[in-house]
């Protein structure tokens, strides 16, 4: 199962990806992890990587892309994987679809998590982090809905929304019948 989940700040994609990762047998691949993984080790894209972040600059797609591509290379991503914060962009998406088709592979699904904006914010204020407040926490979500709500048409064929209002267990038994599964 090749799957990208997608969803605003406070949805519970990090969460929902960990357990399904684990249901599904696959690895969960989490842009944020390649990240900190590639900086740890001090890969060359790592170093590159570290070199816009030090300059206070967002690392740009290519460097992203190629952690990505690489990652997917690995064994353990052959049979499947989880993609958490990648693609966040159409351009990116086109770029995982030419890794995908060089690989011969496919993507099986995109996962929606769809949770009200009220929720979200009530959700985030409540992780009492001193950069959450209000005002920044509705400003992230108008920057996630102008860069995802392209990628959720672009992916349209394959998006299967799943209510993420509930318990974890509920949501991972939620999105686990709309892919056909059962918990393992």
């Amino acid at each position: 199962m090749r799957l990208v989940l997608v969803g605003p700040p406070g949805a519970g994609k990090g969460t929902q990806a960990a357990v399904l990762g684990e249901q599904l047998a696959v690895p969960h691949i989490s842009t944020g992890d390649l990240f900190r993984a590639n900086i740890g080790n001090s890969t060359p894209l790592g170093q590159k990587a570290k070199s816009y972040i030090d300059a206070g600059e967002l690392v740009p797609d290519e460097v992203t892309n190629e952690m990505v591509r690489e990652r997917l290379a690995e064994p353990d991503a052959q049979k499947g994987f989880l993609l958490d914060g990648f693609p966040r962009t159409t351009p990116q998406a086109d770029v995982l679809g030419d890794i995908l088709a060089e690989n011969g592979m496919e993507l099986t699904a995109v996962l929606q998590f769809d949770v009200p904006e009220e929720e979200l914010v009530r959700r985030m204020l409540e992780r009492g982090r001193s950069d959450d407040t209000e005002d920044v926490i509705r400003r992230r979500l108008a920057v996630y809905h102008s860069e995802t709500a392209p990628l959720l048409d672009y992916y349209r064929d394959k998006v299967i929304k799943v209510d993420a209002l509930g318990s974890v267990e509920e949501i991972t038994d939620r999105a686990l019948a709309a892919l056909g599964r059962e918990r393992a």
